[in-house]
């Protein structure tokens, strides 16, 4: 007999949707004596993600019962044989050494432990199988994706008066301060998109002596191409207000393209409404 666990592990980007911790470690561990057989401890015990020290990662190593690598959906697959009682509960971590759009970068590595669990084993056939699911908070993903540098900003790209979201666009989102293309992405069949970028994009930022802001994210604008064909561009002003300054790690940006407006005689800063010059499209940005 031997145990099959599979799963998933995904992190919230916001209330709304959630992205994979692609290529992380799930490591599954014995419990360390604190829970006594037959002492029935919760079968759920969800007192994570903590981070971990590499003191305390060192310190479990013994007790390491199996580990795999997440696939590019967060999903996993863990099997091992039968040496305890099914009814024990498993201690269950991550280690992270990159973020998604870093996949080309050996970065720092960092343990977290996610819950102290026993699993609902059910038996099939040889093996007893069961399954485990673990979303991250998005203020605790917030605070790992600042860790590694990186940012990830979702939405849904619409047009003005029109439920449905625009599929099969690019999504380009760019840097206020030098005009760099930060990333891009492409819109699902909902319109939704997932754009990622770390401190590498960031290069040549414009920034004061001192200016604590260089702390935090960039001031961001988007265009929305269809093929090559340029559909929609903001104007640059847009990356001062308040949602666009300092984008923050985990960010909802929803956009909604509208017809092309006269351009108003000058911006207004705090407006909600930004408009656009002649030959440009104008939008507004919900969040």
């Amino acid at each position: 007999m031997c145990y099959l666990l599979i799963g998933n592990i995904s992190a919230l980007i916001s209330d709304e949707c959630t992205e994979p911790l692609v290529d992380a470690f799930l490591r599954v561990y014995l419990p360390d004596g604190r829970h006594p057989i037959g002492a029935h401890p919760k079968r759920e015990n969800f007192n994570g993600p903590c981070q971990l020290t590499a003191g305390q990662v060192e310190a479990k190593r013994d007790r390491l019962l199996a580990e795999t690598r997440l696939d590019e959906k967060g999903n996993f697959t863990l099997t091992w044989e039968q040496l305890h009682l099914f009814t024990e509960p498993l201690e269950l971590d991550i280690c992270l050494r990159h973020m998604p759009e870093q996949a080309d970068i050996r970065g720092m590595e960092s343990h977290y432990h996610l819950s102290t669990t026993v699993p609902h084993w059910k038996r099939s056939g040889q093996q007893y199988v069961a399954a485990y699911a673990y979303i991250l908070p998005v203020e605790s993903w917030r605070q790992i994706r600042a860790n590694y540098g990186t940012w990830v900003i979702a939405g849904t790209v619409r047009r003005l008066h029109a439920r449905e979201g625009q599929a099969q666009l690019k999504v380009e989102a760019y840097n206020a301060g030098n005009h760099r293309l930060l990333g891009c992405a492409r819109t699902d069949e909902n319109g939704r998109y997932q754009l990622r970028f770390s401190r590498k994009q960031l290069a040549g930022r414009l920034m004061l002596v001192g200016d604590r802001r260089n702390l935090s994210g960039p001031d961001i604008y988007f265009k929305v191409y269809r093929d090559k064909q340029l559909l929609w561009e903001e104007e640059v002003q847009v990356a001062d207000m308040p949602e666009r300054k300092g984008v923050r790690p985990c960010s909802m940006i929803n956009i909604t393209m509208r017809d092309t407006l006269k351009k108003a005689s000058g911006y207004v800063p705090g407006w909600l409404s930004n408009w656009a010059v002649p030959g440009r499209k104008s939008s507004l940005v919900s969040h």
